[in-house]
């Protein structure tokens, strides 16, 4: 089952599903913007759609619904709501994670590993993922543009709970309606309240309430994280703060600009030349993906042969991979599946190459651990545009990175990598 979001919407499709007791993933991904985000008209290239694209997961066993959540393998929206036990520095090293987590989502495989390691129990392990599927059920319920895809699987495993689809989906929507009845004051759940008349504001709520939202009205913090630190549903929180904000106790900011120097929550660049592997069994397309990232201060290595490739990537050992989808003897989903499940790569950022029209490409592409998508042909500004999001600004001034890795791949020799030091 496949379509457009035009033709038929969200609550429809759950609901098939649901009738149909089918077990399997249903990969949604929307137009462009986020449901509660306008691009504007100066949004109109590629370059800048690929940036605010967004594509979610959601696993069916018989009908009922297991998790949900976005495929961006991010574990802000986990560590948020393990905060409120105080255990979000908990978090284990994602390279130990099982490879459940690299193939369908880091953040369900690292809410298991926390259960098994005892960090977490039961109880509030169920809490977590039933606040995660109301809320991406909330933001996809929200959407009108878009592209799904329902693809007969196995059944997401071990499980947790099952959710029934009907009742989620009524209360959701409910919950929807309601939300709507707070514009235009409270637009989206990525603003951030900012607290500015701190004794009105006080007298205004009961002291339970008052000692409750304090803390989280600093301009930095969104309504939705404090709906997840405080354990209550988005509307629950917008309600709560929406007289406030009428009466210009509270205001709501955007969210900080979090893609500056460290686009990924707080994460920091390695202080080498981030080294990329291009596998494409195209010249054209390796030579210009080498072009551009070299003269952008990248260290970019291309390989043409895909079975070569999955034993020379251990010894790159690269920050990020681009590989082609259609190659001989092993195509871009096999060798993506397989790296995933290597230890030494369920962190590395993987990112398939795709035809024109490949919207199907792109759904395989998602199941089998892949992080995004490049749409061939591409141009500079689209590559360098991805390749930063994931591995940071590379430097054009620092010196020309030595072409050892590239003329030993084209000459089809070993590498003697004894004498670099190894990557972390």
């Amino acid at each position: 089952m496949q379509g457009y979001l035009s033709e038929i919407d969200i609550r429809s499709i759950l609901q098939l599903i649901e009738l149909g007791q089918r077990t399997g993933e249903l990969y949604l991904e929307s137009y462009g913007a986020h449901p509660y985000k306008y691009l504007g008209q100066g949004a109109e290239s590629r370059s800048e759609m690929v940036g605010n694209t967004q594509s979610w997961l959601v696993f069916l066993a018989n009908g009922r619904l297991v998790y949900a959540g976005t495929t961006d393998n991010s574990l802000g929206r986990l560590r948020d709501h393990l905060h409120r036990y105080g255990i979000d520095k908990s978090l284990p090293d994602p390279s130990t994670i099982s490879a459940i987590a690299a193939l369908n989502s880091l953040e369900y495989g690292t809410l298991w590993a926390m259960l098994e390691q005892h960090l977490l129990t039961p109880e509030q392990g169920r809490a977590i993922l039933s606040h995660m599927v109301r809320e991406t059920l909330f933001d996809l319920l929200s959407l009108r543009q878009g592209s799904f895809v329902f693809q007969l699987s196995s059944a997401l495993s071990p499980q947790l709970m099952t959710h029934k689809v009907s009742s989620l989906v009524t209360g959701i929507t409910q919950r929807i309606q309601t939300w709507h009845k707070l514009h235009p004051q409270i637009q989206s759940p990525d603003q951030c309240p900012l607290l500015v008349e701190v004794d009105a504001f006080r007298d205004s709520l009961s002291e339970i309430a008052y000692q409750r939202l304090y803390p989280w009205l600093d301009g930095q913090i969104s309504l939705r994280q404090i709906a997840r630190y405080l354990d209550r549903d988005l509307v629950t929180v917008a309600r709560l703060l929406l007289p406030a904000i009428q009466q210009g106790y509270v205001t709501l900011v955007q969210p900080p600009d979090r893609h500056g120097s460290s686009p990924s929550g707080g994460k920091t660049w390695p202080q080498r030349l981030p080294r990329i592997v291009c596998v494409d069994d195209s010249a054209t397309i390796r030579q210009t993906v080498e072009r551009i990232l070299d003269g952008q201060g990248y260290e970019a290595t291309s390989i043409g042969n895909p079975l070569k490739a999955l034993g020379l990537l251990f010894q790159l050992q690269p920050d990020l991979i681009l590989c082609d989808i259609a190659m001989p003897e092993l195509d871009g989903y096999e060798l993506c599946a397989m790296l995933r499940h290597a230890s030494a790569f369920r962190q590395t950022p993987m990112v398939m190459l795709t035809g024109k029209d490949g919207f199907l490409d792109r759904v395989k592409a998602r199941m089998v651990g892949a992080n995004d998508y490049l749409t061939k042909p591409f141009g500079p500004g689209e590559l360098l545009a991805l390749v930063e999001k994931y591995v940071g600004p590379g430097d054009p001034d620092r010196p020309r990175p030595d072409k050892l890795l590239a003329d030993a791949l084209e000459g089809d020799i070993d590498l003697d990598l004894s004498g670099v030091p190894p990557v972390r």
